[in-house]
């Protein structure tokens, strides 16, 4: 079973609109989606506010993981800006296989590598990967 880590720009963007495409991690029972009180509350600042119901609904399915406050891989975060570190702490904590993000500008150079036991990714990425295992 994945165990994938949810970046706060997947969350609000599979928010933003009733039938995103990224909706289909919340359907698939093989996929625990994951995501700490750092990237959750980054979610709800950038949410637009007739989409702060459709996030509060996909939470529910959403396991809260702990915010570590130190580095448990420093090499690993190197290249990624301070604030966006809790991230990669928090997906690595909880034993994330992947963690899903489309912040290009700070996680761009780690996508498709792994950091700390993680698999870096953008959620397209996952959904197509996911899609041709199925077949």
């Amino acid at each position: 079973m994945d165990r994938v880590y949810l970046d706060a720009n997947v969350l609000f963007s599979a928010a933003y609109a009733e039938g995103s495409g990224l909706a289909r991690l919340w359907r698939w029972k093989s996929v625990r989606l994951l995501a700490s009180e750092y990237v959750i509350e980054e979610a709800h600042r950038n949410s637009e506010p007739e989409a702060q119901a459709r996030l509060v609904k996909l939470l529910v399915r959403v396991e809260r993981v702990g915010d570590p406050a130190e580095a448990l891989d420093p090499e690993s975060e190197e290249p990624l800006p301070a604030d966006d570190r809790p991230v990669l702490r928090a997906a690595m904590a909880a034993g994330a296989t992947h963690l899903l993000t489309g912040d290009r500008r700070a996680f761009g150079p780690l996508y498709g590598r792994r950091a700390g036991g993680v698999l870096i990714l953008r959620p397209a990425e996952y959904l197509a990967t996911r899609h041709r295992a199925k077949r």
